[in-house]
């Protein structure tokens, strides 16, 4: 068949159909609404007095970079529903639907259906729909061989259930959820440690870490969904931040209400691969705490007498947990300080 115009322009619509139609294969198998219309309809059958939607987009970073190298796609989808899960929990929002953006310079098929499987397997295990969503090629734009992503969640919470950080007051606990690796940020200074630095391959095993770099670095960001949920239901939350892009230092601070601070212990048993990516690249204690995770994803503040109230909840659900730190009086640079 002779190639289109368009085709020769490096857009081809065919392969763009092709890719659809491996992702409706898809969405059927795994039960999930169909999708491929112009818009998505979600029905609202919530019974809340008075409902509020909370919605946020975000996307997975230069951790793309290293499902290239890796020539892997089947995880990065599952990192990107993830992140944006987490990031409307901290509200106590329950997840209703999710969308997609995927942008490529030359689109292939394969490729795209390995990532919308991710993006599907997060939507599932996450019990909410993946109503649709958009695949652009883009040739001349991105390179033939990469791609860029973003999500869109939208969720619901009561009105009056919002879990807004207002009553944190002095001598409030935090307690922290451990993280699988650097779930999505701090890949740019990963990258340049491991990559330009010490000059390492993907494949390259490093003395301390039981996998190749590669795997480690694409460790799958976590969904904290059953954790928070069940403690957002039994009221024992005052407020949570997801320690994502400025890590402790920049996150926290958006839950604390005005004149308050946290002062964090580190006490809890930091992944081998933080250590070696702040030794290798002499990451500063300040300034790793501000890029990095360092092993904790999820900071829930809880008032004293109810440590264990959620003690139990979280032995409950088998949920490791960690108490780091709690709330003292401070602000502006002093907000966050780390022992």
């Amino acid at each position: 068949m002779t190639k289109s115009i368009y085709a020769k322009a490096g857009v081809d619509i065919d392969k763009g159909n092709e890719a659809v139609s491996k992702i409706k294969e898809m969405v059927k198998r795994l039960g999930v609404k169909e999708i491929g219309k112009f818009s998505g309809f979600f029905p609202l059958k919530e019974d809340l007095k008075k409902p509020v939607l909370v919605s946020s987009a975000d996307g997975v970073g230069t951790k793309l970079k290293i499902a290239f190298m890796m020539d892997k796609h089947d995880t990065v989808g599952q990192d990107l529903v993830n992140h944006c899960v987490d990031d409307i929990l901290v509200y106590g929002a329950k997840p209703l639907f999710f969308l997609d953006y995927i942008a490529t310079g030359r689109l292939e098929p394969d490729k795209v259906s390995q990532i919308v499987k991710g993006i599907l397997e997060g939507c599932v295990e996450n019990n909410f729909v993946l109503l649709g969503g958009e695949t652009a090629e883009m040739p001349g734009f991105y390179s033939d061989n990469e791609y860029d992503m973003a999500g869109f969640i939208v969720g619901i919470v009561e009105d009056d259930k919002i879990v807004d950080g207002k009553n944190i007051k002095k001598g409030d606990l935090l307690v922290g959820l451990p993280s699988t690796g650097l779930h999505t940020n701090g890949y740019s200074l990963a990258r340049h440690i491991v990559f330009e630095k010490l000059k390492l391959k993907v494949d390259s095993v490093v003395e301390g870490l039981s996998r190749t770099i590669g795997e480690e670095l694409l460790d799958i960001h976590r969904s904290y969904l059953k954790p928070v949920t069940t403690l957002v239901k039994s009221g024992l939350v005052k407020g949570m931040a997801h320690i994502t892009g400025g890590g402790f230092i920049d996150n926290i601070p958006r839950i604390l209400p005005g004149g308050m601070g946290v002062q964090i212990e580190r006490i809890w048993p930091v992944p081998e691969i933080f250590n070696f990516l702040c030794e290798a690249g002499k990451v500063g204690k300040k300034e790793r705490y501000r890029v990095f995770n360092m092993g904790i994803g999820m900071v829930l503040i809880i008032a004293q007498n109810n440590l264990t109230k959620v003690e139990g909840i979280l032995n409950s659900l088998h949920e490791k947990y960690y108490l780091i730190g709690q709330v003292i009086e401070g602000k502006g640079k002093e907000q966050v300080k780390i022992k």
